[in-house]
């Protein structure tokens, strides 16, 4: 592996690094406090081509690999955690299965607008009694004709609210196996329900789904085979991994950008702090950590890339990258002091919204024993 980016992902970096600090730090705060989607930059992203990086150009992607996503993601997240989680539910979780097993008519009519910022998709997969136990998925689907008729209850649903099309997991067939279902928002029996408010990620609207017998034609069961959806899911787990640890570089960089900024403006017994050896030693760990973990999400994304294994190294990459950056970000509320703790500054909503990282793509334990299942493998 080579630790210099290609040319291209340079440009990315730049990029993305410049409508960060252009468009996404200036209006933080304002669409955190709003607690409202952020549509004006969630469409700025779409015509910059975001949602479309890791897809193939016969749909309108730019077909990038997944270090060029992940370079993307860390300087969105560095602004805005909230904008970062919307823009990879839309570029990756929530679209991948329209790509993947989607008829023309539904690549033409949903997967490429979505691609342009144009149509919102989501996931649907937690449920109440089923979080990181996919046995536990109860959502059924009835076979009638035409179709199916689905029914349960969906939680923890990212851009629900906002969302036009939802890839649903039910449970079909004799053998009621995971199946894959495309549903649209004005399918009757599907009921949006009210959102859930959270400590952090404020702008990024998540809410409970419920299905009421809804119906859902045979055209829009994305599983060519009932039962299929857990084999598709694992395709795609390791890099909802991947991206997730990219996340978490994002938003602890932020939070050691403000620290370091900070520091040097911050003057106690006549200097600033960052010549006390204290703060110098908190600023050294981030800085170390952040780094270690950026060479764990990028080796396996370029994994993922080369068509090598990669699945140990995305749980590893995304175990370390989450619990290094809820550290980081917890150490530069220290060195703010006070003012961690004020909500004028941007280390409290970095310190909130980096627990965000720490459940997307499998939590920690859940990871541990992944990771511990392929070294005793090895």
């Amino acid at each position: 592996m080579d630790f210099e980016l290609l040319d291209e992902q340079a440009r990315i970096q730049e990029t993305f690094a410049r409508f960060c600090d252009e468009q996404i730090i200036p209006k933080a705060a304002a669409i955190d406090e709003a607690h409202a989607f952020p549509r004006e930059l969630f469409d700025k992203l779409g015509a910059l081509g975001f949602f479309g990086m890791r897809y193939p150009a016969a749909v309108g992607g730019s077909d990038l690999d997944l270090v060029s996503l992940c370079i993307a993601l860390e300087e969105i997240a560095r602004g805005s955690m909230s904008l970062a989680g919307c823009a990879t539910m839309q570029s990756l979780m929530g679209t991948k299965f329209l790509e993947m097993l989607g008829g023309a008519d539904i690549r033409e009519r949903l997967l490429i607008p979505a691609l342009r910022g144009e149509k919102i998709g989501c996931i649907c997969m937690t449920e109440p009694d089923a979080g990181s136990d996919l046995a536990g998925i109860a959502t059924s689907a009835r076979k009638v004709e035409g179709g199916y008729r689905l029914k349960g209850r969906k939680i923890w649903v990212t851009s629900a609210p906002v969302a036009d099309f939802f890839t649903v997991f039910a449970r079909a067939g004799e053998a009621h196996k995971l199946t894959i279902f495309l549903v649209e928002r004005n399918f009757e029996g599907l009921i949006v329900g009210k959102a859930i408010p959270k400590m952090g990620v404020w702008a990024l609207p998540t809410s409970e789904l419920a299905l009421d017998d809804c119906f859902v034609p045979d055209s829009h069961r994305l599983s060519h085979e009932e039962g299929d959806g857990e084999a598709h899911l694992r395709k795609l787990l390791a890099e909802v991994r991947i991206v997730t640890g990219a996340l978490a570089l994002g938003g602890a960089r932020g939070a050691l950008e403000e620290a370091v900024r900070y520091s040097a403006e911050r003057k106690q017994f006549g200097k600033p702090i960052n010549s006390f050896q204290a703060v110098q030693i908190k600023l050294a760990e981030m800085a170390t950590d952040l780094e270690a973990a950026r060479r764990l999400v990028h080796y396996a994304a370029w994994l993922k890339d080369a068509g090598k294994p990669h699945h140990r190294e995305a749980a590893m990459a995304k175990l370390f990258a989450s619990e290094a950056a809820l550290q980081i970000c917890d150490k530069a509320a220290r060195i703010l002091a006070s003012y961690g703790y004020s909500m004028e500054f941007p280390v409290q909503r970095h310190l909130r919204d980096i627990r965000f990282t720490l459940i997307g793509g499998g939590t920690s334990d859940i990871l541990k024993l992944i990771i511990a299942k392929e070294v005793a493998r090895a």
